[in-house]
């Protein structure tokens, strides 16, 4: 179990845990937060990410990144990072475990299809949806439904990019339906900002999609070494292993640099938070949540690097021929399959009918935005071909 007398006095510490929805007896082996880790971890919604589209579709090659993947690396980055700001490093990590569990299949372009089709129900967001997830559609436990996480993993599931709201006052009626429906039972504070072990885990992600999203553009060859190398961060770390290793192989070349992207992405992570912590001195977990800027961060160069960075991938690979080929036939198949099960729902599979069955209209509509977006890719290609391929058998 983590020592908690190494925590600085602003990380979460889980003997202060606000603790479950539900309450349980604590693991006398296990923090609370370790459970939360753990509990995502072995979830089924977690497994199904395996073969969840990061940018590529999951069958169209085994060295590009899934959803499963990226939560991984994204977990690495936060627990390290914590660890190194001696932050509560199970928190983080759990949180970045977490931060992709209400991914559609297809990735964002199925976001897109579900949302636009749910225009009329609330619509559909992937960061509720995680929260859906792990507070109702994870249905193992004998005495609640979902994982029945801590209320510091939750806030910052919810939170990591920063409050959904203005002040306590302000009207719930802009928030997903799926966190205006939890938190009327369970108040995650949406009016202040997550922990800083929140707050790593989401600069975790920007660090881990921007390296890893050059390097499966690469290997797809959708650009190569030289064109990026124009560009503000890769570029100096493409020089540097020129002049250290000129004529290496292009492969060994391209992984010298990226490790060396990553490294700089994540030393000015530490070093830009270390320096803002130090300036607004937090002397609290709350007086980071109270604070009116995040205190995790990067540099405002890096930032703006960032920010060219993803133009270029925005037009290079995000709009791809190949890539938007794909995401085109994927919203076709998102948007055959709802209707068709919302209009008829007894196809739906007998358990999931049955609540279907048992709603109004905008609860049906519900259920089968939650049967779709937990599908994984290839479950979603199959279920097209099994409800409109008339020689598919069903």
């Amino acid at each position: 179990m983590m020592r908690v007398e190494h925590l600085q006095p602003y990380a979460v510490n889980p003997l202060h845990s606000r603790g479950r929805l539900i309450a349980e007896e604590e693991s006398a082996h296990r923090s609370p937060h370790q459970r939360d880790r753990d509990r995502i971890l072995h979830s089924a919604a977690f497994r199904k990410l395996k073969h969840k589209t990061q940018v590529f579709v999951a069958h169209e090659g085994d060295y590009y990144r899934t959803r499963l993947t990226h939560s991984l690396e994204v977990a690495q980055i936060a627990r390290s990072a914590a660890r190194t700001l001696r932050l509560n490093e199970d928190l983080a990590e759990a949180v970045a475990l977490a931060h992709d569990l209400g991914h559609t299949p297809f990735g964002h372009c199925g976001e897109t299809a579900l949302d636009g089709l749910m225009s009329g129900y609330d619509g559909f967001d992937h960061n509720a949806q995680a929260l859906r997830v792990v507070t109702l559609l994870e249905q193992r436990y004998a005495l609640f439904d979902g994982l029945n996480l801590t209320w510091e993993t939750l806030e910052g599931l919810v939170k990591h990019n920063g409050p959904l709201l203005g002040t306590a006052e302000a009207p719930y009626d802009t928030l997903p339906f799926a966190i205006r429906d939890y938190n009327a039972r369970h108040d995650l504070e949406l009016h202040t900002r997550a922990g800083l072990e929140a707050q790593i885990a989401a600069l975790a992600d920007d660090i881990a999609y921007n390296n890893h999203d050059f390097d499966d553009g690469l290997r797809a060859g959708f650009f190569n070494l030289d064109e990026i190398a124009d560009l503000p961060l890769i570029g100096d770390k493409i020089r540097e292993v020129d002049t250290l290793y000129p004529g290496l192989e292009e492969g060994r070349r391209a992984h010298e640099a990226l490790r060396r992207l990553f490294s700089a992405m994540v030393a000015d992570m530490l070093n830009e938070t270390t320096r803002r912590l130090a300036e607004a001195a937090p002397d609290s977990p709350q007086a980071v949540r109270a604070h009116g800027t995040a205190l995790a961060g990067f540099s405002a160069p890096v930032e703006a690097a960032f920010t060219e960075i993803r133009a270029f991938l925005f037009k290079r690979m995000y709009r791809h021929y190949r890539v938007s080929r794909m995401m085109e036939k994927a919203e076709r198949v998102i948007a055959a399959i709802f209707p068709l099960l919302l209009e008829k729902p007894a196809l739906l599979p007998p358990d999931w009918s049955a609540k279907a069955l048992a709603a109004n209209e905008a609860g049906r509509a519900r259920v089968v935005a939650d049967y779709i977006a937990g599908m994984t890719d290839n479950y979603a290609l199959d279920e097209y071909k099994r409800l409109i391929d008339p020689f598919e058998r069903a």
